[in-house]
């Protein structure tokens, strides 16, 4: 019995870790459609949500299945657990590329802004988020997925200097207000991206460790008396 199931859990992980690497390359996909102003490749992007939809489902059955059939306990009840979340934030994630594709669709037919933001430098944190979780994912190590944590909130910092200069863009050239609000958008979105990255780093420290380490970010926002 124990020997099906860890032959079972070896063919979980392979199609989540596939399904990881597509993702990863459609919110890669989408990031360079938004610099390049490419509608075509944003197209390619929504295209591709269809099969990480699949490949998610694919997941979640694979998971219930070995669920019933082999009622796993202790190690593997928790990898269990933290793969179906995975999961789940990844296909949240393939969304999240779809949404600043469909932005990038309605701003590859407008003229440019000029504004001062550097939509480049944040995208590389996010996808850097991203990848460093995935790596911890597979490389099981919860070092790395702790370096992660700290770095969401330089994601939402830069997010909310976004929202700041967006408002004064719109003073500066109202008649530019569309594209300046999908601009606000893809913002959002990759500060989204960015905070299912972060779910990710802490189910892999829950995979590893057994540490629910978001209970101790909000405590720690308590005592410090900051909004959760």
């Amino acid at each position: 019995m124990a020997w099906h199931l860890q032959k079972e859990i070896d063919h979980l992980k392979k199609k989540l870790l596939a399904l990881s690497t597509f993702v990863e390359e459609n919110v890669q996909r989408a990031v360079k459609s938004l610099e390049e102003r490419d509608g075509k490749l944003a197209a390619k992007v929504i295209e591709n949500d269809l099969i990480i939809d699949h490949m998610e489902i694919d997941v979640e059955e694979e998971c219930l299945k070995i669920l019933a059939l082999h009622q796993p306990v202790a190690v593997d009840l928790r990898f269990l657990v933290a793969v179906l979340k995975i999961n789940n934030d990844l296909e949240r994630i393939g969304d999240l590329a779809v949404n600043i594709a469909e932005r990038v669709a309605y701003l590859a037919t407008q003229p440019k802004v000029d504004i001062p933001f550097d939509f480049v430098g944040m995208s590389k944190k996010a996808q850097h988020m991203l990848t460093q979780s995935l790596n911890a994912l597979v490389n099981l190590d919860s070092r790395l997925a702790r370096e992660v944590l700290p770095l969401d909130d330089e994601v939402d910092a830069i997010n909310r200097e976004m929202y700041d200069q967006v408002m004064t863009g719109i003073r500066q050239h109202p008649k530019s207000l569309g594209a300046l609000i999908h601009l606000l958008s893809v913002s959002r979105h990759l500060e989204r991206i960015a905070d299912h990255a972060t779910n990710i780093a802490e189910d892999v420290i829950y995979m590893i460790e057994g540490d629910i380490v978001r209970h101790h970010a909000e405590s720690y926002q308590r005592e410090a008396g900051e909004p959760l």
